[in-house]
């Protein structure tokens, strides 16, 4: 019997209140649907320890250096315990934030110095690169007008969420020129469209993959 073939790696990325965690289920449905096992996951997070450090990176103020050094410690564990195996088994793993967002939030939100940033990047997972990463964009004024509306549905932000315009658009400007930079990767996403037509577009993506 054959070896079954290494999965496929599929990131999702955005600024705050792009929308794109709202089509994880739907992503997930459409690939197993095409016959694919999929493994879900998020970061930061996605093992036990990555979920400890999910919990101070996303509330706790710190230095933009350390803040970067354990995105990196939480993404080797997940790596190594989850998405690796699962690429190596033949499942597709479908991730909510990856590398790209750490470029995006600390190194052009943050003003991390990228060569810090490439760096951990060889180190930490050089052969665990995703296949497909898309990008749903939204300006700054969309991401702030969501983001309030989940406020007065009772939702507390967490300390990334609650930056200002100048920040966000930061990271979007930096997930921009990285999807420009490699576009045989990146599929961008226009996210200020109704629910149906994003998702049309999505189900175009998948399918193609």
């Amino acid at each position: 019997m054959n070896a079954r073939a290494r999965g496929k790696f599929v990131t999702l990325e955005g600024v705050d209140g792009a929308g794109k965690s709202t089509h994880v289920a739907f992503l997930a449905e459409r690939m197993r649907a095409r016959g694919h096992p999929v493994v879900t996951t998020r970061e930061p997070g996605g093992t036990p320890l990555g979920e400890t450090l999910r919990g101070l990176l996303l509330a706790e103020p710190m230095d933009h250096e350390t803040e970067t050094l354990l995105m990196f410690a939480a993404r080797r564990e997940h790596v190594e315990r989850v998405i690796g195996p699962a690429l190596a088994r033949g499942d597709w793993v479908l991730c909510d934030r990856y590398t790209d967002a750490t470029w995006a939030y600390q190194g052009g939100g943050h003003g991390v110095d990228g060569s810090h940033i490439a760096a951990l990047e060889r180190w930490v997972h050089d052969a665990c690169r995703p296949d497909l990463t898309i990008l749903f964009d939204v300006p700054p004024s969309v991401s702030r007008e969501r983001l309030e509306r989940a406020t007065a549905n009772g939702r507390t932000l967490d300390k990334f969420e609650r930056e200002g315009a100048a920040f966000t658009e930061r990271v979007r400007a930096t997930y921009l020129d990285r999807a420009r930079a490699e576009p045989a990767r990146f599929r961008v996403v226009d996210s200020t469209r109704p629910q149906e037509a994003v998702r049309a577009d999505l189900a175009r993506i998948v399918d193609a993959l």
